[in-house]
């Protein structure tokens, strides 16, 4: 096939795309690097089935036909969203109609990237794809809580009135190598803060919990899910639950630091709790994580000291 892959130099986008090329499909990828990373996609520009595009999906573009779209497109970390409000929410909805236009124009096949934040701070728990959430629409998260739940509403349009083959994966907590290390997301920060000797900044009490899935996993699902029929969300994550403070722990313990762990006042609107129910990824993708936290953060940890090596490399 030849596939479209928006956001495709972005922390997924590239893990999908090297995955993608690996079955032997063409990929074009798009992106315009506002939180993703040339250097994700580096070791692809001698691949003569990549083409990269630097390109702002918020307007509309074409590339030529393609058989698949995946859309990855938006900026995925607190920090990130908060610093590009607007935007985040543009690329929900300009962006995912441009990206459904042209799945619509070439008949390809469509996967969106949703995320659990859409059931907000839930009070349902685990979480079914079936629950609505409990999502505040005006509070700092809601640019992009919203914009990805409008997203799965426009495709949803999109599927009943244009008849465009769609799919919606709901992501949980992902983490792994290319993760930015300065992106505010839970892992990133321990491991960046634990291998430097820093404390390790933990909101609130910790309590609240998380659960996190590693990349080739959470790549493994949504490949899966790709090759599925079923248009309405489904989500892929790890179901195992993890406090703060846990995940804290098992960050020093993996990177045998010794940093101590503070606290600090907990966000507006954080979750308190967060976990995928995958009974519907089990049934119809015959798909469940297999890589354990400590596992995937051993996994990670030449990467997180990359990132600390690069910055303290001299510059000439």
């Amino acid at each position: 096939m030849r596939v479209l892959v928006t956001g495709a130099a972005g922390f997924l986008g590239s893990h999908l795309t090297d995955a993608l090329l690996a079955e032997g499909h063409s990929v074009v990828g798009v992106d315009n690097l506002c939180t993703g990373s040339l250097e994700n996609i580096g070791h692809l520009q001698n691949e003569p089935r990549y083409t990269f595009v630097q390109q702002d999906i918020i307007e509309p573009f074409d590339l030529g036909p393609v058989d698949y779209v995946f859309n990855f497109a938006s900026p995925a970390s607190p920090v990130d969203y908060a610093r590009l409000g607007v935007e985040t929410l543009r690329v929900g909805s300009d962006g995912t109609r441009n990206a459904l236009n042209i799945a619509h124009r070439y008949q390809a096949k469509f996967l969106h990237a949703s995320t659990s934040e859409c059931y907000g701070d839930p009070a349902v728990h685990p979480q079914t794809e079936d629950y609505w959430g409990h999502v505040n629409p005006i509070g700092p998260r809601s640019v992009y809580d919203e914009a990805k739940r409008f997203s799965e509403a426009l495709i949803m349009a999109y599927h009943r009135y244009y008849h465009v083959d769609t799919r919606m994966v709901r992501i949980f907590n992902t983490y792994g190598p290319r993760l930015q290390k300065n992106d505010g997301r839970v892992i990133s920060n321990f491991m960046i803060q634990a291998l430097k000797g820093e404390d390790l900044t933990v909101y609130g009490e910790g309590k609240q919990t998380r659960s996190f899935c590693y990349v080739s996993d959470e790549v493994d699902g949504i490949l899966r899910l790709s090759r599925s029929k079923e248009h309405l969300p489904t989500n892929i994550g790890n179901p195992n639950e993890w406090t703060i403070i846990e995940c804290a722990k098992a960050v020093l313990k993996v990177t045998g630091s010794s940093s101590q762990i503070v606290y600090l006042p907990l966000p507006q609107d954080d979750p308190t709790q967060r976990q995928p129910n995958i009974s519907k990824a089990k049934r119809l993708l015959g798909w469940e994580p297999k890589i354990d936290l400590e596992t995937g953060l051993r996994l990670s940890l030449d990467y997180f000291r990359s990132c600390i090596a690069a910055e303290t490399a001299p510059t000439h």
